[in-house]
């Protein structure tokens, strides 16, 4: 877990009107940032099923897949062609593995009492994580294109989906 700031050269053009700076996204007192892989059908049922249990709108999300997820992806020190964690960028702090989990959930009505898995011991809550998530294509599958959730999540997605071909 640590800080985190906009890495440099990174410009959207595709902002939401309703958020003002997105690098403010993350920050204490702001909206909150999940950075997901799209093509991961768990992933992306994890980023579907925050949506739906955040009314008040604590989170925005990218794909990892998008140039503002890739980059966010590449400062976080995730390879952004083989991730192996979400990331939860939330109050100032960068949350990655079960920490991700535990913040974003523990964070939604109804699921605060999550954050009692704090108290199992990192490595053992991160050896599981490493686990499901080095299998998650094999265990849950993987599309060929980037799901980013449908018209109800449309406004909650930052960033534009570029094709694999444009990193190499």
């Amino acid at each position: 877990m640590g800080r985190w700031s906009l890495p440099a050269g990174v410009l959207m053009t595709n902002l939401k009107p309703h958020i003002d700076q997105l690098d403010q996204l993350g920050k204490p007192g702001q909206p909150g940032l999940i950075l997901y892989d799209s093509v991961c059908v768990l992933c992306s049922g994890w980023f579907k099923f925050v949506v739906r249990r955040d009314p008040a709108r604590k989170f925005y999300f990218t794909a990892i897949q998008s140039d503002f997820g890739r980059a966010l992806a590449l400062s976080a020190g995730i390879d952004p062609d083989n991730p192996e964690t979400n990331t939860v960028m939330l109050d100032g702090r960068v949350y990655l593995r079960s920490d991700a989990a535990i913040a974003a959930l523990s964070s939604l009505p109804g699921w605060r009492w999550f954050a009692f898995l704090k108290w199992v011991p990192k490595p053992v809550r991160d050896a599981i994580y490493t686990q499901i998530a080095g299998n998650r294509y094999k265990w849950f599958g993987r599309t060929d294109v980037c799901d980013l959730g449908g018209a109800v999540c449309a406004d909650r997605i930052v960033g534009e989906i570029i094709p694999p071909a444009s990193h190499a």
